[in-house]
């Protein structure tokens, strides 16, 4: 944990790291974007489900192969799959204490678009927590773990790699993070996407709990 001790900023992934009950939340995202390719490429459900899971695949965003071969409008898209039902989240006072006692400059970083953090951040009771966010949109669509997504975080956001933490809960997204001198810190789960190379050397930290994660640094940063 030492090396801990001199980090300056903390980046966030949103789905499955802000909150952990994935399937709820992303569960429902998944299935709007079955039914959006399903409608726009005049699929059967089926078919749909299958392009969709093995553009992610390929592509690290379903969004991403459908701008490559269908030329799908991105906002429509995005628009689209994050109407969804989050009355169901309930505010989590425990991570809401240890980001404001966390005296770090907190920000998001996600492959989903700013209006679905919004509404994420805002169910929990924490977005006025996080200094900015940093969207697929301001990535020029660019998925992670893609290093022009991280380049154009890292510029916009204006932060040292090298004094920053990123926490994430796919494995492989932490890649460009290291390479480019962030500690990272995986989320574990048992999810088939996000724990894969989570065996991989460029993870320094494997973390089953944010909050009390965020209190050992806190604690540690205070001696």
């Amino acid at each position: 944990m030492i090396k801990l001790k001199n980090i300056k900023n903390i980046l966030f992934d949103c789905d499955g790291v802000l909150y952990q009950d994935l399937e709820a939340v992303f569960g429902q995202v998944s299935k709007k974007m079955t039914e959006y390719i399903s409608k726009k490429l005049n699929l059967d459900l089926k078919v749909a489900k299958e392009l969709q899971r093995s553009y992610f695949h390929k592509y690290d965003t379903s969004l991403n192969g459908l701008m490559i071969h269908h030329d799908i409008p991105p906002r429509e898209f995005l628009d689209y799959v994050h109407d969804i039902d989050l009355s169901f989240l309930e505010k989590d006072q425990t991570l809401r204490k240890e980001l404001e006692s966390t005296n770090l400059r907190k920000f998001v970083f996600t492959n989903g678009s700013k209006e679905h953090v919004k509404n994420i951040t805002t169910s929990l009771g924490i977005d006025d927590q996080f200094e900015n966010v940093f969207d697929i949109v301001d990535a020029k669509y660019n998925p992670k773990p893609a290093a022009k997504a991280f380049d154009l975080m890292i510029e916009k956001f204006k932060i040292d790699p090298k004094e920053t933490l990123y926490i994430e809960d796919i494995a492989k997204n932490l890649s460009i993070g290291k390479e480019r001198g962030t500690i990272t810190a995986w989320l574990i789960n048992d999810e088939y996407w996000g724990k894969k190379e989570s065996d991989k050397e460029y993870i320094d930290y494997k973390i089953e709990n944010l909050s009390l994660f965020l209190k050992e640094i806190r604690l540690l940063k205070n001696t």
